[in-house]
């Protein structure tokens, strides 16, 4: 199949989850045969992060403006199989216009941000990030395919209340080349970890379970890297900031740390199943991982087998007096289900199977329309194969 993507960014993972989901689902779609082009507009805030500006396995298109690639997108679209326009994309509404006119066999919207868009159409009807319209209720049942990196209750109303089609999980994965168990880094070493950008839903679960935990325990490590946290905040002595770790050193972190937390933004907590990329990512490390509570979240790990769950810092406190062969068996387990479940390849194959069906059901549906079924005319003086006896309403 030829894959087009219209999305947030590809060649940029400063500040963002969407870049490290596209990179492993797009290379597992090209080890499994296909092809996909992405179109990214080229913007200063990612520019000045780039650190993936030409990957092997995808043609990426940069762009300033929507003019300057809206002929390619069109010849782009016309030998497609399958066209897809993220959440958070800055052309988003002008991307879903193009896939509209071009009747391409599959079109799909992944949601990266499904809770955001979901309390954007209850308030407004409009989906917008950073003041830039990417998705409106009326758009919503015009994709084959709403897929969701959220499960659970919103996808009965994404169908029910807006209108979608099919709407079906397609949860974050992990690309198991880039996030495995490596050995542990001496400047990343500390008890607890927590990797994610400044939010602030997030930030009083961070407080709470990392912060508050760390005055509680001066003896122990703490570490926070991620970018666009206030020069204001007061952080303990014994919690070290990091500003950017790139991908390319998350492994080394989550296996540098005793416990590695997760911690998920209010909306996604809000609506449950809804498992961020860290935690696949952290869990493919082979790390022992702490998180927040949320609906759906068992049925991803296995609580006290295959992650620990804290709702205070008296839990992330019990947790880090744990001995290290039960944190690595913790570990192992969480690698285990991930690898198995949660993989890149195995997310290829399911989005492959769910846009197949659709191209399958419109080839079939046309070639219904194009040769009719007949019902033979029946003979002179009998009756009609629907006056039969015995026949079938």
């Amino acid at each position: 199949m030829r894959f087009v993507v219209v999305g947030l960014t590809l060649s940029s993972a400063w500040g963002n989850g969407h870049a490290t989901t596209w990179r492993g689902l797009l290379r597992a779609l090209a080890l499994a045969g296909h092809s996909s082009v992405f179109f990214e507009r080229d913007v200063a805030y990612y520019a000045d992060h780039r650190d993936l500006p030409d990957p092997p396995w995808c043609d990426l298109v940069l762009y300033r403006e929507w003019t300057e690639v809206a002929a390619r997108l069109r010849r782009e679209l016309a030998q497609a199989d399958v066209a897809i326009v993220s959440s958070y994309c800055p052309d988003g509404l002008a991307a879903i216009g193009a896939l509209r006119r071009a009747r391409t066999p599959c079109a799909a919207f992944y949601d990266i941000d499904t809770p955001v868009t979901v309390a954007d159409l209850r308030a407004h009807g409009l989906a917008a990030a950073r003041g830039v319209r990417y998705l409106s209720a009326e758009l919503v049942r015009h994709f084959d395919l709403y897929l969701s990196f959220t499960g659970g209750p919103l996808l009965r109303e994404l169908e029910d209340r807006w209108g979608a089609r099919r709407a079906a999980p397609l949860y974050c994965s992990v690309d198991p080349e880039l996030h495995r168990p490596v050995p542990p880094d001496p400047d990343l070493a500390c008890d607890l970890a927590y990797l994610g950008t400044y939010s602030a839903d997030r930030q009083p679960a961070l407080e709470s379970l990392l912060l508050e935990t760390a005055r509680r325990h001066p003896d122990r490590g703490f570490l926070v890297a991620g970018p666009q946290y206030p020069e204001s905040l007061d952080w303990p002595p014994n919690v070290r900031r990091l500003e950017h770790v790139p991908p390319s050193r998350h492994a080394a972190l989550y296996s540098s740390a005793r416990l590695n937390l997760n911690l998920t933004r209010a909306a996604m907590v809000a609506a449950g199943w809804s498992p961020s990329v860290r935690l696949f990512e952290a869990a493919a490390c082979g790390a022992a991982l702490v998180s927040d509570r949320w609906s759906g979240l068992e049925q991803l790990l296995e609580p006290d087998r295959e992650i620990l769950l804290a709702t205070r810092p008296q839990d992330v406190g019990a947790y880090l007096k744990m001995d290290d062969a039960a944190l690595r068996a913790l570990g192992a387990a969480a690698r285990r289900r991930v690898i198995r479940e949660h993989s890149a390849s195995v997310r290829a194959q399911q989005l492959v199977e769910l846009c197949t069906e659709v191209i399958s059901a419109r080839i079939g549906a046309s070639s219904a329309r194009r040769s009719p079924r007949r019902a033979p005319r029946p003979e002179a003086g009998s009756r009609s194969a629907a006056a039969a006896p015995g026949a079938r309403a």
